[in-house]
């Protein structure tokens, strides 16, 4: 896997790209152009992260080595200040080399679904859904709802959103799989503990140059009316698509969109990296197969509890990450459980 400290490549690519862009023929394929310009976006700004932290280290050294010569000790602390903070932005850096799959980079299409439970578990599925749009909203993502089914009485059923940023789909997959609340219900009268499941999964956004067999005859297309937090032409007409893949038995939903037609557009889109991950996921079982020292991450796993009752603890039991602290975390402060996952899954 090619570093993200591997500065004379990165340089040499960015010239590549550079060329590439400069063609008169270079918006034929607009697909593929935005693909070219994202691609550059990030490598451009990766090498510039890198030139600057090296000009502020030899700024500190400098302010370091006059410091001790003129003996001036707040120059000192401020020098040894300079340098915590170039530590962390490396420790930033290094970290990302390890979303090093081709899909890390995409957008995220993040789908939630309530478990058995009824009421209970389709308050903890709106209650999930809130967790991640507010650690979209904190990581400096764009959200989107695509697709939102209301509960019977309270939360929902299922919902789909579409999360807009560089690495969204790299950090958020840390997030597939089963997730457990134990608490004192607020819909029981008799105040007891209940465990309530919902089920994550993360899916990256692919574009068209990634080709997904997909057979019109495998599927079932129904029209509804849109019901929920999809949108401001929701309840007006029978727009709202749900899509049917026979085969595999994932079902899609869209119903944001202002037609049927682009609904359709957007469900289809969905299904396609829904299929793209599941495809995906199959090799990687394969390769863990060949390394018994990794865990099994698929769809139903059980990853995470979320404790309320008798104690406060939220608990990631692939990593046995951990912390009592547990309002930030359902407030979207996520990023300690994604980055102790994603350095584990790495190892």
């Amino acid at each position: 896997m090619e570093t993200i400290f591997d500065l004379p490549g990165k340089e040499s690519r960015l010239s590549e790209l550079e060329e590439i862009t400069g063609k008169p023929e270079f918006w034929d394929n607009a697909d593929l152009a935005q693909e070219t310009l994202r691609e550059q976006s990030l490598i451009k700004q990766t090498v510039e992260q890198w030139q600057s932290l090296t000009s502020e280290l030899e700024d500190v050294e400098v302010l370091e080595e006059l410091s001790l010569e003129e003996g001036d000790e707040d120059a000192l602390a401020e020098a040894k200040a300079k340098l915590s903070e170039i530590e962390v932005k490396v420790e930033n850096l290094e970290f990302k080399r390890i979303l090093g799959e081709p899909e890390d980079a995409s957008n995220a299409i993040v789908s939630i679904n309530a478990g058995a439970g009824g009421t209970e578990a389709q308050d903890w599925a709106d209650m999930l859904l809130r967790m991640y749009l507010r650690y979209a909203e904190r990581s400096g993502f764009k959200s989107e709802i695509v697709e939102y089914q209301e509960g019977d009485e309270a939360g929902l059923k299922s919902a789909t959103f579409l999360v807009k940023g560089d690495y969204a789909f790299g950090y958020l997959k840390a997030e597939s799989g089963v997730h457990r609340l134990v608490r004192i219900s607020p819909f029981d009268s008799n105040k007891r503990r209940h465990t309530s499941f919902a089920s994550v999964f993360i899916s990256p956004e692919i574009d068209d140059s990634i080709e997904v067999d997909i057979d019109e005859k495998d599927l079932r297309i129904d029209t509804y009316r849109a019901s929920g937090a999809g949108g401001q032409h929701v309840n007006k007409t029978d727009s709202a698509i749900r899509i049917t893949h026979g085969p595999s038995g994932i079902v899609v939903s869209c119903q944001n969109e202002r037609s049927q037609r682009q609904n359709k557009e957007t469900a289809m889109k969905i299904l396609r990296a829904r299929l793209y991950e599941r495809e995906r996921e199959k090799q990687r079982e394969k390769i863990d197969e060949l390394n018994s020292t990794k865990k099994e991450i698929g769809w139903g796993s059980q990853i995470r509890s979320y404790v309320l009752h008798p104690y406060r603890m939220i608990k990631d039991h692939r990593t046995n990450f951990e912390t009592g602290n547990v309002d930030p975390v359902l407030d979207g402060d996520l990023s300690e459980f994604i980055k102790s996952y994603l350095i584990y899954a790495s190892s």
